[in-house]
């Protein structure tokens, strides 16, 4: 993935990090009330903004230093963890779904990873 949609993508999942936020506090907070689930759409939302926010880091961090492939790699596994621990979640509060709770570690472990790759990228720096 070139730096230039990692930009891009990190941009629209801040944007829809924001709106999914917004929506889920003023329209759907009747909905996620009723499930017993604002805790855990505020969850997915944290997580969903703070790696959209560290994919962004990684992709000016892949500018500086272009032959660390690790910085692209970490903000791979960000969109992953996003898509898998954050979707689940949100997929759960809105339907009550709970076996989603199952598979929303695997996102975590994506964002274990990115971070992880980020620490590997960062031990390769002669600075």
């Amino acid at each position: 993935m070139s730096i230039k949609h990692i930009v891009q993508t990190a941009a629209l999942l801040g944007a829809l990090a924001v709106g999914i936020g917004a929506f889920g506090a003023h329209g759907l907070a009747e909905i996620l009330q009723a499930q017993g689930r604002s805790d855990t759409f505020e969850t997915a939302v944290k997580y969903h903004f703070y790696h959209s926010l560290a994919a962004l880091i990684c992709a000016s961090i892949a500018l500086r230093f272009p032959a660390i492939r690790q910085w692209r790699q970490a903000a791979l596994f960000f969109f992953v963890g996003i898509l898998i621990f954050s979707g689940s979640l949100y997929v759960l509060s809105l339907t009550g779904i709970t076996w989603l709770g199952a598979i929303t570690p695997l996102g975590g472990v994506a964002f274990i990873l990115g971070w992880c790759w980020i620490a590997w990228g960062g031990s390769q720096l002669d600075q």
